[in-house]
Parts: structure tokens; sequence; C-alpha cells
């Protein structure tokens, strides 16, 4: 204020002044003129006040009017008619009657919007400026730097006269904005700088909304800005908001209908203004989209829809025509609704591709929908939807599968073509649908008979109609062959194709398992969770799952689900949780396993069901039956029912997790029958591994509950002559069953040695059933001491996988303060067990497993003697009466024991 305090000092003085204001919209100019006239007043001047408004330019004489109104009344001449101001006499008269007021006090003259006044009255305020030079009046005009005065002289002539001053207003600086909000902090402050880009009118509108976050009082400012730009502002502001990015002022002024002039012009006002997003990397000035999304929502809401879709269209076509990427074009046919034009089909689905590949797929997601509304035919609309369905697994897996039935309908009616077909038996064979993508394989086989049986020639596309799917990484390119057992594989393979969808799912051969484990984590090694890999990824967590052990696979399970989670991409969660969940369960560790399938099951979306949900909810229902929790487990099962999806593997873990809750309450025959429905589907599609899905086993637990012990020994000896029969965990848990079959001495030694494998295979509740069976068969032979040993150390694995059920079975109402059969209370400090030598490590650990002395020197190739040397050390070190207080949690794997 210190100009215009000096021009009322001097004009105080008799002397005249003028000065004009000019600043942006919002910036302040109106507050100043009002603050210099209440100044004015205090130190008694002679205040007339008058402004300029766009809809009165056309009024002649009206700010020359409304200033002879604010002074004494008859005090100052105005023209008879509007034709009598351009008079000489009449405008001397004019500047004569404001000097005579100067003689009694000063005169201040303050108009706002200069560039609004008629010019009648500009001309009359020009040559009052003129001839007041030495007289006490001070005239203070405002205006626009890009607008347009009426008259095109007005600021140009005042600019030659001597005494004028010019004063810009710009917007506030961060520093300024800090100083003049004292009790916001530092963030605060920046943040509303960077919402209002200092424009003091929009600063005051975020101090009005709540906690200074853009509401309606900015969306309001931000509109009055528009207005007050100039008369192409809010059409070009509404260009600005459509393009929402870099553009030209060509580009926007044909967006908007008006010439590129006038559109750097107004491009300028709404910069100054601040309302525009700062300079890009190129240093493009003020082309760079509104500077808030709530000043753009607030710019495209108050258009009317059907101009707004129309903007949109336009800009689509310019895009288009301007050579702009595919995913800028989309996106404006996205906001339009728009598929009309006949282009927009390839682009939306282009931009589609693009936006997955920058993992984008809700982006992606939208355009494909849009682009399902511009499909002129079945085929078309059929690969949108194959495309959907693969997308959609990303974020939604129940709407992925879904998105598939429309495709799998046309193709039942015959309406797809060879193009649709290929990619939609590779989408289901990815979903885990074997049966539905080995019948859209008898239609491509069948389509290729039609067309003459030439592949190439004939419609069907080349090559394999499953290549491309991108589950089969080079690490597994080996294996890829159709099932030996499938009542497909001739449709399969008049399709032409080798690869069976089952394939997908299938682990690799015997002579092939150690290589392919080992290839499938350097695989992992050098992987990333994207498009494109998440199936190869899952493919080959299961090999080293399966073929490696559920304690190698876990760490990679996790890492990969965690990568999924922070992508935000619970379609993606659901695959490596539900492998984390499994080999969780594998390891013994229920709660962990039932938490896990939990925590994803939560993050999916809740609508709808899916296949690859149900084996997610399978899973935790497993742990929950195996820790007792019936009533959870049930819980869990209805949601892992999907129907019309039996045809596939995801829906055999819903059928195992429903037969082990059978099992769990009873009902033997249901169980068994769904036993039966998993082995049945799995030697069709030459699943048939009892590593992966061990239904022998589950058909013959059922088969014994209901007395049918020849059918469960047939059973398991089928499973013990199976390429997997050698894994441990496939031996010991096939062994703990078939021993229930055996007379007492046989079937001790038959469940020695099911502990033996289980302890190797890691599985502490498998481990703690068949410790418990043990510890059954010993009592039923004489020895108790070895049996309430070998029920001690079930039980307390049984607590450590959280088995409560077991754990009751195997000492009922027995507790950790409990002393047990002959068992101590106080457990061997963890200190002194570290004191063991590595030899006596070996014989405790044996010996805590119900071993007798002589087995174990059996095992370990040392002499009786040796043994009892052994454990004698080890009752001294350990500070304990005898075998049946050694302590149960001795660590298997420090002691390099292979129990």
């Amino acid at each position: 204020m210190s100009v215009s305090a000096a021009l009322l000092d001097g004009c105080a003085e008799g002397k005249a002044g003028l000065l004009l204001v000019e600043g942006a919209v919002g910036c302040g100019k109106s507050e100043f003129l009002e603050t210099v006239a209440a100044h004015a007043e205090d130190r008694g001047a002679l205040v007339l006040r008058a402004g300029g408004a766009a809809t009165e330019r056309g009024r002649r004489l009206g700010v020359l009017r409304r200033l002879a109104a604010d002074a004494p009344p008859g005090s100052l001449p105005l023209p008879v008619s509007p034709h009598d101001a351009e008079d000489p006499l009449v405008l001397r008269d004019f500047a004569v009657a404001v000097r005579e007021l100067g003689t009694t006090a000063p005169v201040v003259i303050c108009v706002d919007d200069l560039h609004h006044v008629d010019e009648p009255s500009g001309r009359h305020l020009l040559h009052l400026a003129r001839e007041t030079r030495r007289a006490p009046v001070l005239l203070v005009l405002t205006a626009s730097p890009h607008e347009h005065d009426s008259d095109p002289l007005l600021r140009t002539e005042l600019l030659r006269l001597p005494h004028f001053v010019r004063l810009r207003l710009g917007r506030l600086t961060p520093d300024a904005v800090r100083a003049a909000l004292p009790g916001r902090t530092e963030a605060e402050a920046a943040l509303l700088h960077e919402a209002s880009g200092g424009n003091p009118l929009l600063l005051r509108a975020l101090l009005q909304d709540p906690q200074g976050r853009p509401g309606d009082a900015y969306a309001r400012a931000v509109l009055t800005c528009l207005h007050r730009c100039g008369p192409a502002t809010p059409r070009l502001g509404a260009a600005v908001a459509v393009l929402d990015g870099p553009a030209t002022p060509a580009h926007l002024a044909r967006l908007s209908g008006t010439d590129e002039s006038t559109a750097v012009r107004a491009l300028a006002a709404l910069e100054d203004a601040g309302l525009l997003a700062p300079d890009g990397p190129h240093g493009r000035r003020g082309h760079h989209g509104l500077r808030h999304p709530a000043a753009r929502a607030a710019v495209l809401d108050r258009l009317d829809p059907a101009d707004r879709s129309a903007l949109h269209t336009e800009a689509a076509q310019l895009a288009r025509a301007s050579g702009a990427p595919d995913t800028e074009v989309a996106g404006q046919l996205l906001a339009a609704r728009d598929t009309r034009p006949e282009w927009a089909l390839p682009v939306l689905r282009s931009a589609a591709d693009q936006h997955v590949a920058q993992g984008d797929p809700d982006r992606a997601v939208a355009l494909l929908r849009l682009a399902h509304e511009a499909c002129p035919d079945a085929t078309s609309r059929a690969e949108v939807d194959i495309r959907l369905g693969v997308v959609l697994g990303r974020t939604d897996p129940a709407a992925a599968e879904q998105r598939l039935a429309a495709p799998l309908a046309a193709a039942g009616a015959g309406q797809l073509g060879p193009q649709a077909l290929a990619p939609l038996a590779r989408a289901l064979a990815a979903q885990g649908r074997i049966d539905e993508s080995a019948g859209v394989l008898e239609r491509l086989a069948a389509a290729g008979t039609r067309a003459g049986g030439s592949r190439q020639h004939g419609g069907i596309p080349a090559g394999d109609p499953l290549d491309g799917l991108s589950a089969f990484p080079r690490w597994a390119a080996g294996r890829r062959s159709a099932p030996a057992e499938s009542g497909t594989d001739p449709a399969v393979r008049a399709a032409g194709t080798t690869v069976h969808p089952a394939a997908l799912w299938a682990l690799p051969v015997e002579a092939e398992e150690g290589a392919a484990a080992r290839s499938a984590e350097l695989f992992l090694r050098g992987a990333t969770l994207a498009e494109g890999t998440a199936e190869p990824l899952a493919q080959a967590l299961r090999t080293l799952l399966y073929l490696d052990g559920p304690a190698r696979a876990l760490p990679w399970c996790e890492e990969f689900a965690g990568q999924a989670a922070r992508r935000g991409a619970p379609g993606w969660l659901a695959v490596f949780a539900g492998l984390t969940a499994e080999a969780r369960l594998r390891l013994g560790d229920l709660p962990g396993a039932a938490d896990t399938a939990g925590e994803a099951l939560r993050s999916a979306p809740a609508r709808g069901t899916s296949v690859l949900l149900s084996a997610l909810a399978g899973t935790r229902a497993r742990a929950l039956t195996a820790m007792g929790r019936l009533e959870e487990a049930a819980a869990a099962l209805p949601r892992s029912a999907p129907a019309g999806h039996t045809g596939g593997v995801h829906a055999l873990a819903h059928l195992r997790a429903r037969g082990h809750h059978a099992l769990a309450t009873s009902r033997f025959h249901a169980a068994l029958g769904d036993f039966l429905d998993i082995g049945r589907h799995a030697k069709r599609w030459g699943l048939d591994r009892p590593r992966v899905l061990p239904w022998r086993t589950d058909a013959a637990e059922a088969l014994l509950r209901l007395g049918e012990a020849h059918q469960a020994e047939r059973f398991l000896a089928d499973q013990l002559t199976t390429r997997d029969a050698a894994d441990p965990w496939v031996r010991g848990t096939s062994l703990r069953l078939r021993a229930s079959l055996r007379e007492p001495r046989e079937r001790q030694a038959m469940l020695a040695k099911a502990v033996d494998d289980l302890q190797r295979s890691g599985d502490k509740y498998e481990l703690a059933r068949a410790m418990a069976d043990f510890g059954q068969a010993l009592r039923e032979a004489g020895e108790p001491a070895r049996a309430a040993m070998v029920n001690r150390k079930a039980w307390h694995l049984a607590k450590t996988c959280g088995a409560d059920a077991l754990r009751e079975r195997i000492l009922p109402g027995h507790t950790e303060d409990d002393t047990g059969e002959g068992a101590r209370a106080d457990a061997p400090d963890a200190g002194l067990v570290a004191t063991l030598s590595e030899s006596e490590r070996r014989v405790a650990l044996l010996a805590v497993h119900g071993h007798t002395n002589r087995e174990i020197a059996k095992r370990l190739y040392i002499t009786v003697s040796t043994v009892e040397q052994h454990l004698t050390r080890v009752y001294r070190k350990l500070n304990i009466p005898g075998r049946q207080a050694l302590p149960v949690d001795l660590d298997p794997a420090a002691a390099g024991v292979p129990v």
C-alpha cells in the first residue's frame, strides 16, 4: 500500500494522481481499490465510486452516471443525451466540475474493472485525467491485463500521461501463504498454496471448506474466476478440463470454438489467476490442465451432460487426428461413453492392453467394458469378454470367471470362429476349468475338419491352440504333453494340439522332478509379479511346493503373496495366498493356514462365487477341521461350492475339504463319495499325483470308518505303487493307515516307519497323528512307558499345530501343567539342551520318538552299549531321571537326524 499511500499524501497536498492497478481475477484488485477508498475517506477526501460490468458495456455513460450519483447533488453535470458525450464542451464541463469539488477537499475517484467501462464514460475519465494534473484529484483504476477495453486507445493514452503509475498485483508466494496462516503447519500451508496457486480468492475459499480441503466453496470460487476472466474463458476452461493434460492453443481453440489468438489470451488469464497446473517439463506455459482435480470436477459438473459428452467425443477425434496415443483417445471415448466412431473398437482394445502393461487393470476393465458395447458381432464380443476375463483375474476372480459365460454359450451355439475359440480355451485352462477348455478344443477341432483339415489354410490359427498360455515358462516347456489318462485326449489330438488343458496343473514326470524343482526356484529368483507372469509364477510355486517340500516353497509363496497385496491385486493374492496356506497346512501350521486363507478371502470382492476362491475357502476349511473347529469349517464351505464348475481343478479342493469335514462329523459315506469323485477327475485329467491330491488315503480312511478294511487296503496298496510312493509324506500317511490293518507287532513296526517318514516330510500335524497311533500300538503291546513318551511328544506336536481335537484324543484332559504318565512338569532348560553333543542329540531324538535302544543302534549303525552310554550322559547333562523326561521339542534339523 506504499504506492497508494504516497499518492493519497500527494493528493492531500494538492497534487494530482493517476494509478492503474492490474492483476488477474481473484488477486485482490477490488479489495485494493476499496482499501484505498476507505483510507481516503478517513483522511477527509471526497470519494466517488463506480465500476464497469461486462453486461453494461452497451449502456452509454453508465459509469459516469454512477460517479455523479456518488457526488454531492447537482455538482457533476452530465450530457443531456449520449450523443453529447463527445462534445468537447461537455467533457470540459465535467472536468471543471471535478476541479471545483477539489477546492473544498481532495477528490478520489475509484473505478473498478476499467476494461468493462463503456466508451463514452472512458472518454470522460481520460479527459479528466488530462485536465486535472494540477488539481488535488486522484484517479484509481483497476483492470485485467488480459481483457480488451471498450476503447482500445484508453489505456495507451493513460500511459502517456506524466503522472501515470501502474501497479501489478500478483499471486501469493508460498512464503506469503505461510506468513498469512501462522496457525497452520508448514505442510498444511504448502498444500493450501498448491491448491490455490497463491490466488487470494481461491485461498479464502479453501479456508472456508472443511479442513482446508477443496470443497463447495473452492468449486464456486473456481467457477467465479472462470467467468470473470473474460467471455472466452468459461468455454476454454471446459476444453482444458476435458483434455486434462498438455494441449496446444490451436487444439484448445478448436475444441472451445474460438480463434487461436483469443485462446492464447484466455490461457494467459487462467494461468495468471493460478487456475492452471504448473509448467510442464518442456516449458509449455499454461497448457497442462487445471491445477487441482476439484477444479476440473467443478468445471465439468457445470456442463450439460450432452454438451460434455460432445466435447469428449470431439476431443477424441482431435486426439486421434493429431496422432495422440491410443490411451489418450480411448480415455476421451470412455468419458463420452461414445462407441460410434468406426475406429473406436480397436483403439479401446489397444488402450486397454497398454493400461494392463502399465499396471492399471481397473482402467483397462473400464475400456474393455465400453469396447464390448462397440462390438458388431458375436465373435468380437466374445474376444472382448475373454480379454476381460483375463484382466479381471487380477482384481476380481468371480467376475473373471463369470465373464467367460457368454463366450462359452456362444461357442456352444456354434457362433464363434477359431479366432475366438483358441483364446477361450486358453483362458479356461488358466482358470483351471479343464472340461470346459477341452470342450472348446473339440469345437476348434470340428471347425478345422469343416475347413478341410488344414490349420494353416482352413481358418484354424497356426500353431498350438494353447500356445501363448503364459503359464508355460521355459523351465516347464519340457513337460508340455497331454496327460496319459484323459477322456478328452482324442478331441485334443483332433484339434492338432499336443497340450492338454490340464498340463498347466500337472507336475513333471518322475525322471524330471529334481531338475524341475531346481529350474522352478531359479525362475522364481529372477521373476517379478506382473501381467503375464502370474500364471508361470503360480506353476513354479506348485512345482516347488510338491516336489521340493513346503519348507522350501513357503518363503517364495509369502514373497509373491506380499507383492500381490502391495499391488492391490486381490485376485492374484487369492492365488498366492492359497499356495501359502497350502504350504503352511503341509507343515502342520493349522492356524497359520486358516488365517492366511481367511485374510485373502476377506480381501477379495464379496460378490458372486468363484472356483478360485472355492479352493482358498477349501484350504481354510481343511485347516479348521483339523483344528477341531467344525462349525467354522462348515461356515467356510458354502462359499466354496460354485454351481456349474465341477469340471475344474479348483473344485477338487472344495470336494476334499468337504470330505474331511464329513469325516470329522461321522458322515462317512458322504466323505467317501467326495474322495472318489476327486479320484475320477484326477485320473481322467492325468493329474493323479498323491503328492497333490492323496484321494486314496482319504478314501481309505473313510472306508476304515465304515468297516470296509479290504477295500481300504486295496486303495492304500494302490497308492504305494504310484510314482509318488517314495515321497516321505505320501508313504508316511499311507503307512499310518495301513498299520491299522496289521497285527499288533507288524502294526508297531509300520507305524515306526510312518513316524520316520513324516518327520522327514516336515508335516507336524500328520506326524502327531502317526505318533498318536504309535503310542496306542505301544500301549496295546504292553509297553506303557514307551507309549507315554510317544504320546507326550504327539500331544506337544498337536499343541504346536493348533490341533486341539487331536490333542484331546491323545491325552484327554491333559494340560501343560499336568505331569502326565511318568513325565516331569519341569522341562530341562534350553541352555542344558545346548550342551548335548551332536551324537547325544541324535540318540535322544530317536528315543523321544519311541525307538528302543536296539532300534536306535540299528538306525545309527552303533552298538546298543554306545546308545546306553549316550543316553546316560544325556540324562546327567539334562538333570532328568530317565527316558520319559526327555524334552519333546528337540530340533531334528539341529541334530542332523533323518528320523
